[in-house]
């Protein structure tokens, strides 16, 4: 079994566990974890619909100088794409770390067809080899630090790209 696979039983276990302890309290079931359901185009098709108005604020940020703002909205996009991929599969994913390593396992399952640089860049430090796109790493500098403009637009530019790229993919992914 990989370590992926490993993960998203363990997301799956991790979202059965606290829905049946908030009804055992008597509240709305929530989880934070994966949650397999009936596969859903719709909600996918929303997911893809918050990707691209992610990517347009990338654009419109560094546009206006808020370029700080563009990494975590480029963050937002991909992910948004994950979750439409996610729902297209027939989960529910609460967790960043869950929907990442569901991604990761349905590509070694080989039922998306998506490169391993994409699904890299939203890797945890902790679940990955140092990868020098990690958006994730760039992010939190970005967002917690008190730096408001990124000198080197060419990573903005690259950021761009990479996120039509993965629209385009989990577009085809999606209706295809």
């Amino acid at each position: 079994m990989s370590q992926a696979y490993n993960h998203v039983k363990w997301c799956l276990a991790k979202a059965e566990k606290e829905i049946k302890e908030s009804k055992k309290l008597g509240k709305s079931p929530k989880h934070r974890g994966l949650l397999k359901m009936k596969p859903n185009t719709e909600e996918a098709g929303g997911h893809i619909t918050k990707a691209e108005h992610n990517l347009k604020g990338v654009v419109r940020f560094k546009e206006i100088g808020f370029s700080d703002w563009s990494i975590a909205a480029g963050f937002y996009s991909i992910y948004h794409c994950f979750l439409a991929i996610a729902f297209r599969f027939g989960y529910e994913s609460r967790n960043q770390t869950c929907t990442v390593a569901l991604i990761e396992w349905l590509r070694e399952e080989g039922k998306i067809n998506l490169d391993s640089r994409l699904i890299d860049m939203l890797k945890q430090a902790d679940l990955r080899e140092i990868h020098e796109s990690n958006i994730i790493d760039i992010r939190e500098e970005y967002t917690y630090g008190t730096k408001i403009l990124i000198e080197d637009e060419t990573a903005i530019d690259k950021l761009i790209a990479d996120c039509r790229e993965i629209i385009d993919i989990t577009k085809y992914i999606i209706y295809n």
